[in-house]
């Protein structure tokens, strides 16, 4: 299998003596078409870990490959084949969802004959397409998430970067976002980097999954893998053997999903 994200000892160090590890040392590779998840507790180092890979900060040391680009000596065109939806995203309110795309295109230099009809393949895709001139204010939070997880698509990008893409989402809204990953995944042939501490989001939608926990890889494989590994019978008994726990906050998260999920 191809990869097509590779890091080598991939380090994010702050404080004067470098004392705080966001990242520490971490070597991953993640396959093309593959579904990727990066699951650790709050403050572990997954933001940190994609904002690394998509050129937003610079590593302290160590180094990374996306799609073939050096993210220290090819920042510009890692950017141009991957795509980004942040864990806390800016949204242009007082737009159209079809002028929001129209400008989120226009900033990675679409053609605007391709981008109109992307924009419209997109928005039938995420089954917005007859609310395309409505204003994003009146828009659900479900529904404002597919519109990003769109701008995020609009150039074409073969890799997608996903941090916690249903954290701040209903149960109802979670399962759209979900499902719209999944027909990505399956249709779009994109390969999808998901970081998450919800254990059940990247449990049913990742081929494979890293613990990571205070900047470290300490997990990975496929979830049976990492169950077998712990001797375990669950994901979640998995996690809180290999990480020493969860916090009260994440275990309200997860089971607030699962039900969403019944």
């Amino acid at each position: 299998m191809k990869v097509v994200i590779h890091s080598d000892k991939l380090s994010k160090y702050y404080g004067k003596g470098g004392e705080i590890k966001a990242v520490d040392e971490l070597d991953l590779e993640v396959y093309e078409g593959e579904t990727f998840g990066l699951l650790g507790p709050n403050g572990a180092g997954k933001t940190t870990t994609v904002r690394l890979l998509n050129c937003i900060i610079k590593p302290t040391k160590g180094t990374a490959t996306v799609s073939g680009f050096d993210i220290l000596e090819e920042d510009t065109k890692v950017k141009r084949v991957t795509g980004l939806l942040a864990e806390s995203p800016g949204l242009y309110e007082k737009l159209s969802a079809y002028e929001f795309l129209e400008f989120m295109g226009a900033l990675y230099d679409v053609p605007s004959n391709i981008l109109t009809e992307r924009i419209d393949d997109l928005l039938k895709l995420f089954e917005l397409h007859d609310r395309r001139d409505y204003l994003l204010e009146g828009y659900s939070r479900g529904m404002k998430q597919k519109i990003l997880i769109a701008s995020a698509l609009i150039h074409d990008p073969p890799i997608l970067f996903l941090d916690e893409p249903t954290s701040m989402l209903d149960p109802r809204a979670a399962l759209m976002v979900k499902d719209l990953i999944k027909k990505l995944a399956e249709s779009a042939g994109k390969t999808i980097f998901i970081c998450s501490h919800i254990l059940p989001v990247v449990e049913e939608l990742c081929d494979r999954i890293g613990i990571i926990n205070q900047g470290r890889l300490i997990a990975l494989g496929t979830v049976d893998e990492i169950i077998a590994q712990t001797k375990t019978k669950t994901l979640e008994e998995a996690f809180i053997a290999i990480t020493g726990g969860v916090e009260e906050k994440e275990l309200l998260a997860w089971r607030e999903q699962k039900s969403g999920d019944s």
